[in-house]
């Protein structure tokens, strides 16, 4: 299984940054045929967790992916999971 990895620790307080680092990651997944994606979005308020699943919601990109998984064992992480045809 392949997987890529973002975390977002690094850039959580810029805004146009994290949408564009979500839109790179999930544009390679579906590029390279990754299966699944890690996203850390951290703990914190959870504000940036939401700015996340608002993203994966659009559903531009939401035709993108297979389906979406919130780690039930670390809330501050995200699992999105592709299939290719």
């Amino acid at each position: 299984m392949s997987k890529l990895k973002l975390d977002l620790h690094d850039i959580f307080n810029k805004g146009d940054q994290i949408e564009r680092a979500l839109q790179d990651i999930i544009e390679e997944a579906v590029a390279k045929k990754i299966d699944e994606i890690e996203i850390i979005p951290g703990k914190g308020s959870g504000q940036l967790k939401k700015r996340v699943l608002r993203f994966l919601d659009q559903r531009h990109i939401k035709q993108l992916y297979h389906r979406l998984e919130k780690d039930s064992k670390n809330w501050g992480r995200l699992f999105v999971r592709f299939r290719h045809e």
